[in-house]
């Protein structure tokens, strides 16, 4: 697998903000993907969930999003799909371009996590945001997030949250 901290250096220049605060995002998602993989994915590689993890977000920075140093001209809910489309014009496997695509919210239209490894990432994605204290969220925090976009974005959210909250209180992802 090639190593992604290449087409992160290529982008996200050292000694800049924004490459700060992507990586510390990135580090905390793929932290919590880790933990969850480890507990309740066991099958899943914990390499290719690092990976996906830490390249979730590579389109941000052609967005539109200056709170997080994002200077480009993009609307914020399309770094997905840019940061696929990114990931792909470096050659990087196919299942990190589709966690990078499918990883927004809890999926946009047709682009829904649908591998378990597109499903991980996006829902250890939530509880980590890119502005403020950059602390863990709550489970409640995060529902109230994703209330704000729709009741079926909460149910969508929820149905995640079952995949890694089947053997544990909802408080303790």
């Amino acid at each position: 697998m090639e190593h992604y901290y290449r087409i992160i250096d290529k982008y996200y220049p050292e000694g800049t903000p924004l490459r700060d605060i992507y990586l510390r995002h990135a580090t905390d998602v793929a932290a919590l993907a880790e933990e969850l993989r480890a507990r309740y994915m066991p099958d899943l590689d914990p390499e290719r969930v690092r990976a996906a993890a830490m390249m979730h977000d590579i389109g941000i920075f052609l967005t539109d999003a200056p709170a997080i140093e994002c200077r480009g001209t993009a609307p914020y809910i399309s770094h997905g799909p840019l940061g696929a489309q990114l990931l792909r014009s470096e050659h990087a496997p196919e299942w990190m371009a589709r966690v990078a695509e499918r990883h927004t919210g809890v999926g946009i239209g047709d682009m829904v996590p649908e591998t378990p490894l597109e499903k991980l990432v996006c829902y250890a994605d939530k509880f980590y945001s890119k502005s403020g204290s950059m602390k863990r969220k709550s489970l409640e925090e995060v529902e109230r997030s994703m209330a704000r976009f729709g009741s079926d974005n909460l149910e969508a959210f929820r149905q995640l949250h079952k995949l890694f909250a089947n053997q544990s209180s909802p408080s303790s992802c």
